[in-house]
């Protein structure tokens, strides 16, 4: 049964990231390709990503615990909202300068990239009669491990060796959110055209790395409530990979 979660848990992560490629119509240029070849391309998203949570679903049902259903539901309940919110944001003429704080990127984050693992942790635990304690326990350890993995990828464009000046990164990002925090509204405005270089001389990126430890310990310390055992040390180590850095 907990195999059978994991498959669902992926099916679901799968299905959303597959919705994600669909396209902007209305953002296109001439340069980007013939119109009908993106249309084509956004029906084939949504069809296929559509096939995947259904297949889910069913799976799901499959499982006859209605706990579990409500846990999973409900993680797909968070990531709709979180990808809305992300969605509705990008497009606002002013999402340079929006002005966003750690913590609301925190509840952002949860929504769109933590809730799902957390809530199929705690599922887990649940299909094999673990205590609410132990279940609350194995939450933790997904909402912090998936906030550690999230704040790790924000980094990368800042502390790869080998990253380039022109590397994407996210306005939204960790770095950036915290140096806005500490250099201010007025001088995060101007200095938005020098804002990589900005975020690398600030104390953004070593906030965030703090940050990201610090949901890597938290997710140990969650750990510790388990027993010894390969499947413990194997998530330890996934979080030891998500918290280290150059």
């Amino acid at each position: 049964s907990q195999r059978s979660l994991a498959e669902i848990t992926e099916l679901i992560h799968t299905a959303f990231l597959v919705h994600r490629g669909i396209v902007n119509i209305g953002e296109l240029k001439s340069c980007d390709g013939p119109l009908k070849d993106m249309q084509f391309g956004n029906k084939m998203a949504v069809l296929s990503g559509d096939f995947l949570l259904a297949n889910a679903c069913t799976s799901l049902a499959q499982l006859q615990n209605t706990k579990v259903v409500e846990l999973i539901s409900s993680a797909i309940g968070d990531l709709v909202q979180g990808i809305y919110y992300e969605n509705s944001k990008s497009s606002e003429e002013n999402c340079l300068t929006d002005d966003i704080g750690i913590s609301r990127w925190k509840e952002q984050v949860f929504l769109s990239h933590s809730a799902l693992l957390a809530k199929s942790c705690q599922a887990a635990m649940e299909l094999a009669k673990h205590s609410t304690e132990i279940q609350d326990m194995a939450f933790q350890y997904g909402k912090h491990m998936s906030m550690s993995h999230k704040l790790h990828s924000d980094l990368q464009p800042f502390v790869k060796e080998s990253s380039s000046d022109t590397m994407a990164f996210s306005l939204n990002s960790a770095p950036a959110v915290l140096h806005q925090e500490f250099l201010g509204r007025e001088a995060w405005i101007t200095q938005i055209r020098e804002l990589r270089e900005a975020i690398m001389a600030g104390k953004g990126v070593t906030s965030a790395i703090d940050l990201c430890r610090c949901h890597g310990n938290r997710a140990l310390a969650a750990l510790e409530r388990f027993p010894p055992s390969e499947a413990r040390a194997a998530l330890a180590n996934i979080v030891y990979a998500v918290t280290r850095f150059p």
